[in-house]
């Protein structure tokens, strides 16, 4: 599929195996996590007047699509982001954005996403292997 040239030896078998990736324990199923990230917050070394930040960032469930992002700032409550509609496939990126009240200080913003059935992701982080990280994303910043 990719890099044929690297390919070394290939193997024939009259049964259905596992595949390179399971061998060496990855998922069977390869499902893809409902995830999302802070991307970007327009705050380091600006100032704060009582306005609003612009935060962002992308989310992502595969085919299942993305329904809704929420936003946490420091330990307040979860708030719903405009989702950057339509996203340009259903297989691409949602792009999401949420213009905060700011207040000066160091702050956190974390992220979460619910995939097209409403299902919340994985918030529970967990490593790559074997099925795919997990877990909240969050940046945190600075506002003066």
């Amino acid at each position: 599929m990719k890099q044929p040239k690297w390919i070394e030896r290939m193997e024939v078998i009259d049964y259905e195996g596992d595949g390179y990736w399971v061998d060496r324990g990855w998922s069977a199923t390869a499902v893809v996590n409902t995830t999302s990230v802070v991307d970007n917050v327009k705050a380091d070394g600006s100032s704060s007047n009582g306005g609003s930040l612009p935060i962002g960032g992308i989310a992502y469930a595969g085919a299942r699509g993305i329904s809704k992002v929420e936003v946490q700032i420091d330990e307040g409550d979860w708030v719903e982001a405009e989702l950057i509609r339509p996203p340009l496939s259903p297989l691409t990126w949602v792009q999401w954005r949420y213009d905060w009240a700011s207040t000066p200080g160091q702050h956190t913003a974390r992220v979460r996403a619910y995939d097209g059935s409403g299902s919340l992701q994985h918030v529970e982080a967990r490593g790559a292997r074997p099925s795919g990280a997990t877990g909240i994303d969050q940046l945190s910043f600075s506002v003066s």
